[in-house]
C-alpha cells in the first residue's frame, strides 16, 4: 500500500490488512495478536512499483519517502504501525510522508524477500522491521544503523516515533 492519506485511511489498511493471509506465515486473528491493527503489510503488494511511485510522488509533493520493511507475523512491525496511526503521527505522516509499508516476510531464516528493496538504497537487513527515510531523489537520509534500529519498536514509545519521524520531515 501506498501513501496514508488521513487515520481513517491507515485505520482502514490496517484493519484489512489484520485478516489477510501473509501467504506461509498465517497471522492470527486480532484477539490473538497485540497491535492487529498494524498488521499492515501485503505480501501481493508489487514492492518495487509502490517504491518507485512513491518517489515519484515524493518529487511532486515535496514530501520523503518512509519505506516501512515488516511483516505482520512480526509484533515490533506490528507496534510501529499501530503508533504510525495515532493521530499525532498520522498527521505528520500525512504532511511530510508518501508511507510504504513492505512485507519482507521471514528474513531471519532466510526465508525474506523484497530484501532488495533495502539494498538498492544501501541497506543490509537481517530482521523486521526496518525504516529507511528517503529525499525524493532516493537517497537514504538516515543511516544503515538506524534504519535497522527499529527491531524493538514494540519496546518504544509513539513520542520517540514522533520525534525521530520529525527530524527527518520534509521542511
Amino acid at each position: 500500500m501506498i501513501r496514508t492519506r488521513g487515520l481513517a485511511a491507515l485505520t482502514a489498511l490496517g484493519l484489512l490488512g489484520a485478516c489477510a493471509s501473509t501467504g506461509t506465515h498465517e497471522i492470527a486473528g486480532p484477539a490473538a495478536i497485540s497491535h492487529p491493527e498494524g498488521a499492515v503489510f501485503d505480501p501481493s503488494l508489487d514492492a518495487h512499483a509502490a517504491v518507485d511511485a512513491a518517489l515519484e510522488s515524493a518529487r511532486t509533493n515535496n514530501t520523503r519517502v518512509l519505506l516501512v520493511m515488516g511483516a505482520n507475523w512480526c509484533h515490533d512491525s506490528r507496534a510501529l504501525t499501530s503508533y504510525l496511526m495515532e493521530p499525532e503521527l498520522a498527521d505528520l505522516l500525512e504532511a511530510s510522508y508518501e508511507v510504504v509499508y513492505i512485507d519482507v516476510g521471514l528474513p531471519q531464516t532466510g526465508d525474506g524477500f523484497n530484501l532488495d528493496i533495502a539494498e538498492r538504497f544501501g541497506v543490509t537487513s537481517e530482521g523486521t522491521p526496518n525504516v529507511l527515510v528517503l529525499d525524493a531523489d532516493g537517497g537514504l537520509l538516515n543511516s544503515q544503523e538506524d534504519a535497522t534500529s527499529w527491531r524493538n519498536s514494540a519496546s518504544r514509545t509513539s513520542s520517540d516515533v514522533l520525534a525521530t519521524l520529525q527530524g527527518w520531515a520534509a521542511s
